[in-house]
């Protein structure tokens, strides 16, 4: 179970996955260009109207590959009234090409995590969590250099520095140790977390865990009662239900916030408010960012305690419990 060709697996995975991205928006790109559009620049995500535009791009593409053994040659490529030429199918091979190794690669990372405990015993039932996230977890955290859950905090960059969340900014850089080309130790300014970790899970896995949500039917009565944003009829059966929250992780966001929206300094009351250099003291998206932040910090608490178990290494409560005896409710996973 090597930790470092796990690493390289899994960023090799995302590389491919980037790539994969950057060439469907490109191909989105030239293909609204062709028609007069404006094309996008957006090159991190494929949007909505990218994902049709390629599905459209993918049926016109089986048309003229499917039943044919080999790629069809240049002199004898007779296009359709989507792919009208040569290159625009090469492109769309390339693309085609790209996504099958990205989904081989992910495949593959499933199996080999299984030879991981923290995986099998913790990682693989937490709602919203896949292979690849989970992946992520375990190729870049060594837990034997988490000595405390504020570690992880820490080395994932959601601690807090100056009054703020943790970022590049230039009153959060820190002296830092590295090895120079010339295998000599060194120092030189710069950050103090992992940012491909902070990225996936602030990113990824903290808009998963809200997605972790379930629709029940329920009778008109009690959806009458219901908050807003905890109930809907659905579209197609017009049928009244009620949102059930299904991570505990997303119930700690949801918690919070609300803490934060009733709170004396981050409340709604200040939304408008500006202290003395005039910069605004707090808004409905700082309480969000606030809140996404102490749900992954809580995500994070249970992992360390549960993988330092399986490692046999000590387990060090949190400072809010050890130094100020709080407690938190316990978050089973």
């Amino acid at each position: 179970m090597n930790q470092l060709n796990l690493r390289t697996i899994v960023r090799g995975a995302y590389d491919i996955q980037k790539l994969r991205i950057q060439t469907g928006n490109r191909i989105v790109g030239n293909f609204k260009a062709k028609l007069g559009q404006e094309p996008s620049h957006k090159e991190e995500e494929i949007d909505a109207e990218g994902k049709a535009i390629l599905t459209e791009l993918r049926a016109a593409y089986a048309k003229l590959t499917d039943g044919v053994s080999r790629f069809p040659r240049q002199a004898t490529f007779k296009g359709n009234e989507v792919i009208s030429d040569y290159t625009e199918l090469c492109l769309l091979a390339q693309y085609f090409e790209l996504e099958k190794h990205e989904k081989q690669h992910f495949a593959r990372l499933g199996k080999i995590l299984k030879e991981y405990p923290i995986f099998t015993e913790f990682l693989d039932g937490v709602n919203g969590i896949g292979p690849a996230m989970a992946g992520v977890i375990i190729s870049e955290i060594d837990i034997a250099k988490a000595r405390y859950p504020s570690s992880l905090w820490a080395y994932a960059g959601l601690d807090v520095a100056n009054g703020t969340g943790r970022s590049r900014r230039k009153e959060h850089l820190r002296e830092v140790e590295y090895t120079n080309a010339k295998g000599e130790s060194a120092t030189r300014i710069g950050i103090t977390f992992n940012p491909l970790l902070k990225s996936k899970l602030m990113g990824v896995l903290a808009g998963s865990f809200l997605k972790c949500v379930e629709w029940n039917d329920v009778e008109q009565a009690e959806y009458d009662a219901l908050p807003e944003t905890m109930r809907r009829l659905h579209k197609k059966t017009g049928m009244t239900q009620e949102k059930t929250i299904t991570s505990p992780y997303a119930i700690a966001y949801y918690d919070y916030r609300h803490r934060m929206e009733n709170h004396a300094t981050y409340g709604a009351h200040n939304d408008k408010a500006e202290d003395d250099k005039g910069k605004r003291i707090t808004s409905k998206l700082r309480r969000h960012n606030m809140a996404m932040r102490y749900m992954i910090k809580r995500f994070l608490v249970d992992l360390y305690k549960v993988w330092r178990e399986l490692a046999k290494l000590p387990v060090a409560p949190e400072y809010s419990e050890a130094k100020l005896g709080l407690k938190h409710s316990e978050e089973a996973a």
